[in-house]
């Protein structure tokens, strides 16, 4: 019975069901009173909402993490942090490597859905390199914000601050314990660089790091995308902010350097980091939609990173560019990117952006307003965009959330995570997903 069971369930339904068990448990877990500063407790939406956000490393929160949670609390949301950072199936291949077990194929076919991988082979070396890379570079995180953070705050508090901000930062999720995320640190270039280039690493994806490590001088075409669309958002994103909000009070110091990093800063974030050192609601109308883009794009695929993802934009941007000069492939450095692919970031792309605009037209009906009339739609468009890329930035709608807003969040942040691909798979029978075997007649539809 079981085996017919197995056999029915596909890997993106897995996937998706393990996603939910384990969001579920997290939610029992952060419900206990032991776990809360007061001792009573947390609602069960608050606690659903808080669990999904930290499986899907997103950083939304429908209140402050250190007023509500003790240290056993916090405790339990870095766990589920670092779960869902490193991918749920990197866990389990932990311990086939201690018991020194074989992986059978069912286990690498999860495991190759879970990383969304496309390659045939070399699963199981993958995640073992994913774990040993992600604690490595957490582990020098850790050493180098201890050098601030334990003279400000003692060693006890300071090597816990360490501890869960350098793993949130890699993670790119976006919980923090100051109340403020990193308004306190606004004019601290060290701080803020360290947590860059933590964010930087966990968003620049597991393959591409596998690459630039690798002994061979050969890049794959993935990896030269990759860091060619990192660099260029992050130029961009520096430049635009500079443009929209150097002369803005957000933007505060005297020192050049400072204020560099703080514009750096605003461009590193939104690609689903979620920590934030300046107040959103202040800043220009401009910035705001600079914003919501990076916020949508996101990181690499196979990061820790959420939102359309970059690779998924630059094969879109590559594949308009051939058209436009005349080729039907998709063409770059010297290299022909495959058809399925560029269909499959034309239909993510169709998806995703179809996606945000429903949830921005539900919530703008249930959702009100604040009283302050400066916000219009881009309120609510904004903690769209957050929830979507798993990015965890706010203009302070979270805590006002209805019930059904709180539950269409919760879905995006899902689906931010897991993949819009991933979970329409797990809904569709394999008789659907199966093509037919004949072909209708073609017929030319006017287009433009």
């Amino acid at each position: 019975m079981k085996k017919r069971m197995s056999k029915k369930i596909s890997a993106p339904q897995l996937v998706t069901l393990v996603f939910m068990m384990l969001i579920l448990m997290g939610t029992g877990l952060l419900m206990l009173p032991v776990v809360t500063n007061d001792g009573q407790g947390v609602p069960f939406l608050d606690a659903l909402f808080t669990a999904t956000s930290a499986i899907c490393v997103t950083g939304l929160s429908t209140f402050s993490i250190s007023e509500q949670y003790n240290m056993g609390g916090q405790a339990i949301l870095l766990i589920l942090i670092e779960i869902g950072g490193i991918g749920f199936m990197s866990i389990p291949v932990f311990f086939y490597i201690l018991a020194k077990k074989r992986v059978n194929l069912s286990t690498r076919m999860i495991l190759r859905e879970s990383l969304n991988l496309d390659r045939m082979s070399g699963e199981f070396q993958l995640a073992w390199y994913i774990i040993r890379i992600a604690f490595l570079i957490q582990f020098l995180g850790i050493c180098l914000l201890a050098l601030s953070f334990v003279p400000r705050f003692g060693w006890q508090q300071g090597l816990w601050f360490s501890i869960f901000h350098a793993i949130s930062s890699f993670c790119n999720a976006g919980f923090d314990l100051f109340g403020n995320s990193l308004v306190s640190f606004q004019s601290d270039p060290f701080v803020l660089g360290v947590i860059s280039l933590l964010i930087i690493a966990g968003g620049l994806g597991f393959l591409v790091w596998f690459d630039l490590l690798a002994t061979s001088k050969r890049r794959s075409l993935h990896s030269r995308i990759a860091l060619l669309a990192m660099i260029v958002l992050l130029i961009l994103g520096t430049v635009g902010f500079y443009v929209t909000e150097y002369h803005s009070s957000i933007v505060s110091g005297d020192s050049i350097v400072s204020r560099f990093f703080q514009l750096f800063f605003l461009a590193v974030t939104p690609r689903t980091a979620g920590f934030y050192s300046i107040d959103y609601g202040q800043m220009s109308q401009a910035g705001l939609m600079l914003t919501m883009i990076l916020m949508y794009i996101g990181g690499t695929s196979g990061s820790t990173a959420g939102g359309l993802k970059t690779t998924t934009v630059s094969v879109l941007i590559i594949k308009i560019r051939s058209l436009l000069k005349g080729r039907k492939r998709a063409e770059v450095f010297g290299r022909t990117i495959k058809e399925a692919a560029v269909s499959r970031a034309f239909t993510l792309f169709f998806l995703t952006l179809s996606l945000c605009f429903i949830a921005i037209f539900l919530l703008s009906i249930t959702e009100s307003m604040p009283g302050n009339s400066q916000f219009g739609l881009e309120y609510i468009a904004f903690e769209v965009f957050s929830a979507f890329g798993t990015v965890g930035l706010t203009m302070g709608l979270t805590p006002y959330l209805s019930v059904f807003g709180k539950l269409l969040i919760i879905l995006l942040m899902f689906i931010g995570r897991v993949g819009i691909m991933t979970v329409a798979f797990s809904l569709m029978t394999k008789a659907n997903r199966r093509e037919a075997g004949y072909k209708f007649p073609d017929e030319t539809v006017m287009i433009g």
